[in-house]
């Protein structure tokens, strides 16, 4: 019993990871048929902003609220991929709808370039030209509107432009000070270290469970919790789902079906840097993190449903149960009794990395006879 009960947790732990993962991918492949091979990366700058909220809370003004900082990564975590995300959606993805190919390539390609920026541009000069892009774009949502009446709007805009260069540069130099300390000169492989709380585990029935992985778990829960409430609930969330189902006909309703597309684009992206944020927890964060999760995200997607969001919780869960039990060699000791052909099958494929290749190849044995995964998405998908 307690052989199955830490399997269901070490699954689920796993699970957790890939499911916040892909939730936001499943939600841009579903509305906009949209391959985005740059989703892993959209994980990395959340990782990376989970290292440098950090690393200001380590400031000495910031320092007695610290144990708190994992809390505040992830909003900050969610706000600076959605942008990152905006930005791809504007710039390069809006006119490439309807060509997954010309999509796919493209996509590959920012994953590429921002890799290669990783690990090229120092830290510290990194985030001060994240916080200027954020300053400046998202400073006309909050400015009151009669400021931004016409004869005032370049005024207003050289101003706010001057005073995101000049945050960006303040928090380049105590970045860059604060790293110098610790003895980082490179974004490459850092290191997040979980606050005091997060440490150790809880015993129950003779088991310990990390702390570390329940609040994975937890940030999964309120995530699932609040994207399905936003869908079903606020009326961006119903205009999401009518575009899902039938594009033209909500595009001759009066839905802008272009704010539409950037919303779910902001959505799915700042919920890869939420996953950034589980993945820096569980160990060191590097230019390749998001690579290792972007097939087993598309995956979860393919096998769930496209656009399916119980889909998703249902194959992502899946995978994590079977990755344990296989990769870590638990199947064996649950069945005692397996076929000598089988347990050596089973045996070979004991480890981690093998393990996901045999669930990967049974996932595709398995879309060889319900292709459309396990619950179908109703209804039209995006088209051309």
């Amino acid at each position: 019993m307690q052989l199955i009960l830490e399997s269901l947790f070490n699954g689920a732990a796993i699970g957790s990871v890939l499911l916040i993962a892909a939730l936001g991918l499943a939600i841009v492949f579903g509305l906009m048929g949209v391959i985005n091979l740059a989703h892993g990366e959209l994980m990395m700058i959340g990782a990376y902003s989970t290292y440098v909220t950090q690393l200001v809370f380590r400031l000495p003004a910031l320092k007695f609220f610290y144990s708190t900082y994992v809390i505040v990564a992830l909003a900050i975590a969610f706000v600076v991929s959605a942008v990152v995300g905006i930005l791809l959606e504007k710039t390069i993805i809006r006119r490439l709808y309807g060509s997954p190919l010309e999509t796919l390539l493209a996509t590959w390609g920012v994953s590429l370039i921002l890799q290669q920026f990783v690990r090229s541009v120092p830290l510290a000069y990194a985030s001060g030209l994240i916080v200027t892009l954020l300053i400046g774009l998202l400073s006309s949502f909050f400015l009151p509107e009669n400021i931004l009446k016409y004869k005032h709007k370049k005024f207003v805009k050289l101003i706010t432009w001057i005073i995101s260069i000049f945050s960006g540069l303040l928090i380049a130099n105590c970045l860059s000070s604060t790293i110098s300390k610790l003895g980082r000169a490179s974004a490459r492989n850092v290191d997040v270290t979980a606050p005091s709380w997060m440490r150790g585990g809880v015993e129950f029935i003779g088991i310990t469970f990390p702390i570390t992985r329940i609040v994975i778990i937890v940030i999964t829960i309120i995530s699932i919790i609040g994207v399905t409430y936003f869908l079903n609930k606020s009326v961006w969330g119903m205009r999401i789902r009518a575009v899902t189902q039938n594009r033209s006909m909500s595009d001759c309703l009066g839905i802008s079906t272009e704010k539409v597309d950037v919303l779910t684009f902001g959505i799915g992206s700042g919920l890869a840097g939420i996953a950034g944020v589980a993945v820096s927890l569980l160990g060191s964060v590097g230019p390749n993190v998001g690579s290792n999760y972007i097939v087993g995200c598309f995956m979860v997607v393919v096998l769930g449903g496209v656009g399916n969001l119980l889909g998703t919780i249902i194959a992502s869960f899946a995978i994590g149960i079977m990755t344990d039990l296989i990769g870590a060699g638990r199947l064996l000791t649950v069945w005692p009794d397996m076929p000598d052909s089988l347990s050596t099958i089973i045996d070979f494929f004991a480890t981690t990395s093998m393990a996901r290749v045999l669930i990967f190849a049974l996932i595709v044995i398995f879309l060889q006879f319900r292709p459309t995964g396990l619950f179908p998405q109703k209804g039209r998908m995006v088209e051309g």
